[in-house]
């Protein structure tokens, strides 16, 4: 995986926030501030801009500088949260030229450290989280068990998939929804959906 590789995904990941924009400010007006889905799409958007004005040569440089674009350009906790996820794998992935698919799980798995770190949450607080943590455990693994690319990033898709699906029923402990206690049971968190969009574009982008 190399960085045109890693261009490729923020692209896919454009396409698919802006083709779910509406589902994702939908999911957002339910226990946020109902611009979840516009400040992605924005983001993203500037990202693949900035990506093509100055084509970075490795991909930890593709990333980081997704992360930086993100920070700057999408509001609220957002920017700086999905930001510090593409920064940290950038900065784990360092100058290398191509990326195994235990680099990308390492990279995952510091990501998800970073948005800890930064917005405080845990698995069950009904965040981004609750997509990210098992998706990485999930590569991870799949990395270790010496699955193919393919296979691994399908395994990883399932479990962010299924971790997002999992808020439905929790009580956000984290952010706006906490506002809410129990009024934000049984809605899916919009931060977990959009993740689990962003994991399945990094398994698009694989093949077939």
């Amino acid at each position: 995986m190399d960085a045109q590789f890693f261009a490729s995904w923020i692209e896919e990941t454009a396409r698919v926030v802006t083709d779910n924009r509406d589902r994702l400010t939908r999911l957002d007006a339910a226990i946020g501030d109902a611009d979840h889905g516009t400040n992605l799409h924005r983001g993203f958007v500037a990202a693949v801009d900035a990506l093509a004005s100055d084509p970075p040569d490795t991909p930890g440089r593709v990333l980081v500088v997704t992360g930086m674009t993100l920070i700057r350009k999408v509001g609220g906790a957002a920017g700086p949260l999905y930001g510090t996820a593409f920064r940290q794998m950038g900065v784990t992935f360092g100058s290398k030229q191509e990326i195994t698919l235990a680099d990308l799980a390492a990279a995952l798995e510091a990501a998800v450290a970073g948005v800890r770190k930064l917005g405080g949450a845990a698995e069950g607080d009904k965040t981004m989280v609750d997509a990210l943590a098992p998706a990485a455990r999930a590569l991870t693994e799949a990395a270790h068990g010496g699955l193919k690319t393919e296979e691994a990033l399908d395994v990883t898709r399932t479990a962010a998939e299924e971790g997002a699906r999992a808020t439905v029923p929790m009580q956000a402990r984290k952010g706006r929804a906490s506002y809410l206690g129990e009024r934000s049971i049984g809605h899916l968190d919009p931060g977990a959906a959009s993740s689990a969009l962003i994991i399945g574009a990094l398994r698009s982008v694989a093949g077939v």
